[in-house]
């Protein structure tokens, strides 16, 4: 698992998050570049689908939430809709 600030005993939740549309391949690097930054955030899981407009990631909840991931899309400017997370234990 490639993270950031991740610790042993971690408790991984899982979130999906609705953007508006997307309109090029290019957003799709932003976006995933910018939830991968977000500390807590499991690297490798982080997903975005042109086709749905959705961005799926894992994140350690002691570190970060969906709600901190969504603000870091927003910031490089592609508006998130709606926030779903599943938590795993």
């Amino acid at each position: 698992m490639n993270t950031t600030g991740m610790k042993g005993d971690t408790k991984m939740n899982t979130a999906t998050l609705k953007l508006d549309t997307l309109t090029c391949p290019s957003c799709m690097l932003k976006i995933e570049a910018a939830a991968r930054n977000v500390p807590g955030v499991d690297q490798d899981t982080v997903h975005v689908s042109f086709a749905n407009s959705k961005v799926t990631f894992r994140f350690d909840e002691d570190l970060t939430d969906a709600q901190t991931v969504a603000n870091a899309i927003e910031k490089v400017g592609y508006p998130v809709l709606s926030t779903r997370t599943a938590v795993q234990r």
